[in-house]
């Protein structure tokens, strides 16, 4: 991907775990690398076609002067979200926050904070057989485009382009909704199944506590396993990530075993693959 960079913008603001620093305020340098597809750009010569770097410098600015944070490493955080949730085109940022007159009572040239943050794409399976599933199904796809919204200053536009720019997960595609017979134990209700495609700025962790909350104000309770359920969400794919934990598997260990989730990811999805065994979605489907 291509690069825009911004070396050592220069910004006072206050910034700081002491009294004075917040009080009296400090120097601060910030430095980021914007990853982009430039090539529009570059072969229009239009300034729409890109991201405007004068105007990012300019936000940087007034967003490092009209918050306060105590740690740097905050700061660069809730900057790097906010580059991300209000600049078209913008695929991922580096981040270096730079402090050169840290409090420490030691000689030294600068403290810094480098992070990276970027939009992520992944598929989620969505089911439900009790109740009345499709209300289910659809509020479970707007709950997942309106999770709790980050708080941008005044400066990032008026009220509707500022709700929209405030959205940590955006809902990208969903498939048709499928009637399918219940997997396990299948003494119960018919289920309503789909997929959808997620862009987000959450780790896979933090989408799926959002996701168990979600599930959880649709009256879920897990008592039965594979029992009925007023809705289930399960995160399928994130990127290409191969990640085992003690609460989550990705990708999901059973997805390829699955029509049901197979068929609605088929309908967004045909052509992505399965970061272990190489197939993509359509083979998947195919060898069942």
């Amino acid at each position: 991907m291509d690069k825009i960079k911004i070396n050592n913008l220069e910004v006072f603001a206050k910034h700081g775990v002491f009294p004075e620093e917040n009080k009296l305020g400090q120097k601060f340098s910030v430095s980021a690398v914007l990853y982009t597809d430039a090539r529009n750009a570059g072969k229009t010569d239009a300034l729409a076609a890109s991201i405007d770097y004068g105007e990012v410098c300019r936000f940087i600015d007034e967003y490092m002067r009209s918050n306060t944070f105590g740690l740097i490493e905050s700061a660069a955080e809730a900057l790097a979200e906010a580059l991300l949730l209000r600049t078209p085109r913008l695929a991922k940022v580096c981040l270096e926050v730079k402090k050169p007159w840290a409090p420490i009572g030691l000689p030294l040239e600068t403290v810094s904070v480098e992070i990276e943050r970027q939009w992520h794409t992944a598929y989620i399976a969505l089911g439900s057989n009790i109740g009345d599933k499709k209300a289910n199904l659809d509020q479970a796809v707007y709950a997942l485009a309106h999770l709790p919204q980050a708080s941008l200053p005044d400066t990032a536009g008026g009220r509707e382009d500022r709700e929209e720019e405030c959205r940590h997960t955006r809902v990208a595609r969903v498939s048709k909704y499928y009637e399918t017979k219940p997997y396990g134990m299948t003494e119960q209700p018919d289920f309503l199944n789909a997929c959808l495609e997620l862009r987000t700025l959450l780790t896979p962790q933090e989408l799926l506590k959002a996701m168990q909350k979600i599930e959880q104000d649709a009256g879920r309770e897990r008592i039965i396993h594979w029992g009925p359920r007023t809705l289930d969400l399960d995160i399928l794919l994130y990127d290409d990530l191969v990640l085992e934990s003690p609460d989550l598997c990705i990708p999901h260990v059973e997805m390829h075993k699955r029509r049901f989730v197979l068929k609605p990811l088929h309908d967004i999805a045909p052509y992505k693959r399965h970061p272990v065994y190489g197939k993509t979605v359509r083979e998947m489907l195919e060898d069942l």
